[in-house]
């Protein structure tokens, strides 16, 4: 499977288009190349951050808490390669996860798979479903609200790791951050399906995401979240 796409980033108008390719790698996954530089999703590296001493740290986990909910739901409506999905799932939730870009849904979808077979991931794995789509329009048709939406509009990094800064350049180059509007609508479907609470990723000095004040904020050192309790 390989397919091309030409992109030329908003903030660099002079430069030459650059090739976005989704590749088969020699042991079959599938990976993003451009310009020399390779994304694969691998759901393999967040095992440290499985063990349950430290899954019960993390911040987003203890966000999402819903209490008194033998089975919670959650929603992931900006699923990306499904890394914060997969925290959510290893604490019990049943999650769906929604990625509008193809080329992403099919990085997360391959992913997905290889950790299905992966006996420390399969349990976890098992409570994501993964739908290929806009969350905006997805939310609408649950058929029940689920416990936990959680949002992760894409925002810039400010981690000195160039090499991570350049992965983030490459999900950008087909999938852009959303405009104030976009964010916007997309926190108000969440808030429209009735979950039990609204968990948005941001900055930590950053703005309330479409100047709505959450309930209470979780604090990190680089990123906090925000939950909107209804």
């Amino acid at each position: 499977m390989s397919r091309e796409r030409r992109t030329t980033p908003d903030d660099e108008p002079d430069e030459p288009a650059h090739t976005t390719r989704l590749v088969t790698c020699a042991d079959g996954s599938l990976a993003l190349e451009r310009d020399g530089l390779w994304l694969r999703g691998d759901l393999t590296r967040m095992l440290p951050r499985l063990r349950p001493s430290n899954l019960r740290r993390e911040l987003l986990v203890r966000a999402a808490r819903v209490r008194g909910t033998r089975m919670p739901t959650a929603v992931d409506a900006t699923a990306g390669l499904g890394e914060d999905a997969l925290l959510l799932a290893a604490s019990g939730f049943a999650v769906t996860l929604f990625e509008r870009d193809q080329s992403i849904a099919a990085l997360l979808r391959d992913s997905l798979q290889r950790a299905a077979q992966d006996s420390r991931l399969a349990e976890a794995v098992g409570r994501m479903q993964l739908v290929e789509g806009d969350a905006k329009e997805g939310l609408a048709t649950l058929s029940t609200p689920p416990d936990v939406v959680y949002l992760d509009p894409m925002f810039p990094a400010k981690r000195k790791d160039a090499a991570t800064n350049k992965k983030l350049q490459l999900l950008r180059s087909l999938e852009r951050p959303c405009t104030e509007e976009e964010a916007g609508a997309l926190l108000h479907a969440a808030l429209a399906v009735g979950p039990h609470k609204v968990v948005i990723k941001r900055p930590v000095k950053g703005a309330h995401l479409a100047n709505v004040r959450p309930s209470h904020s979780l604090m990190g050192k680089l990123v906090r979240y925000d939950c909107i309790v209804q």
